[in-house]
Order: structure tokens, then sequence, then C-alpha cells
């Protein structure tokens, strides 16, 4: 296992906290409204489905986490939870914004191509 691959997927695991905590705590506050181009109004109303949504970037990032404590022997489980956030990355990309591609689904596929070279 290369110490490339462990530093992007702890990237990506890091990645996806920060997504937690903009989703989770920081939605409906200044710096959350201008991370998602939301109004008051519109943080207001979806704040609920936030919230969910960065509690599914914190299971992401458990996992990966999780691969990176067992070393060599947690090779499947990276290569899962990267999948999971590379085709969540893509899906997002497709139906909300293409900025998603490149923060999400780009560190995901090139954590995924170091793990399996």
């Amino acid at each position: 296992m290369s110490t490339a691959a462990n530093i992007v997927v702890a990237i990506v695991a890091l990645l996806h906290i920060y997504f937690l905590v903009l989703e989770m705590f920081l939605w409906d506050k200044p710096f959350g409204m201008r991370a998602f181009g939301n109004t008051k109004e519109k943080a207001a109303m979806t704040k609920v489905l936030a919230a969910n949504q960065g509690l599914y970037n914190g299971f992401l990032a458990a996992g990966l986490i999780w691969g990176l404590t067992l070393g060599p022997a947690g090779t499947a489980i990276k290569v899962f939870f990267l999948s999971c956030v590379l085709i969540a990355g893509i899906f997002g990309a497709a139906t909300a914004s293409r900025k998603i591609l490149y923060v999400q689904a780009l560190p995901a596929a090139v954590g995924l191509l170091l793990l399996l070279l």
C-alpha cells in the first residue's frame, strides 16, 4: 500500500468531515450559506435535509478512516468507500453542481487509482 494512496484517502476523509460540519452545523449560518449559495429562507427550508446529507458524509469519512486504521487489511474497505464517494460525486455533479465533480469525485478517483496501482 503506497503512502500516497493513504494520504489521498485521509484527505478525502477530512473533506467529508468538513462537509459534515458545513451541512449539519453551518448550513444556515453565514459561512454555510455562502459555501452553498443559499439564501436565509432556502437554508431554513432545507436545514433538516442538509443535516441528513451531512450525516451520510460523516459515515463515508468514518469508513475511510476505518480502512486506514486496518493498514493493508483495509484496502477493500477503502476501495468500497472511495467508490461510494466517487459515485455520489458523479451523481451530485449531474444533479446539483458541476463543482462537486472536482471537490468530491476527483479526489476519490485519484485515491482509487493510487490504491489499485
